[in-house]
């Protein structure tokens, strides 16, 4: 089983605002880098990174509901944009939607366990699910519905 991280995302409102955030980022590596990485900081390192990359996501929380994962590609060290040390989470850019699961606001990153992870919709082989609009998920999972 592979172990995963779980974070908030502070500042999106939907899969759709995160995923346009990450582009733009993207485009703008793009023109300054020769090998642009689309990544994440973080103030702490895990400390079990090899179990991460056997096959570990990042499981972003939006709007109080774990909703969409990105494959970690690898880690690496950083500045925030105050010169702060960090580490940074590179991490694949295809957005995979996952069945949303309430949680609670927390600090920084927790471990996730690949049997408590969500599934991911397009694995749970109901189409009409994957199709739905994210906010129609969401109040569904919010009502035990799905």
């Amino acid at each position: 089983m592979p172990l995963h991280l779980v974070k908030l995302c502070v500042g999106a409102a939907s899969i759709e605002d995160l995923a346009r955030w990450q582009a733009n980022r993207l485009a703008r590596a793009r023109k300054t880098e020769k090998k642009a990485q689309l990544f994440h900081t973080t103030f702490q390192a895990p400390k079990r990174q090899d179990e991460l990359l056997a096959g570990g996501s990042l499981y972003w929380v939006i709007k109080g509901q774990i909703q969409v994962r990105q494959r970690l590609d690898g880690f690496g060290e950083g500045k925030k944009e105050d010169g702060s040390p960090c580490c940074l989470l590179l991490l694949d850019p295809e957005l995979v939607p996952v069945r949303p699961v309430p949680r609670r606001a927390f600090q920084g990153w927790r471990y996730l366990t690949g049997e408590d992870a969500p599934p991911d919709l397009a694995a749970a082989g109901d189409r009409a699910l994957v199709e739905m609009p994210e906010r129609l998920r969401r109040e569904l999972a919010e009502l035990c519905l799905i």
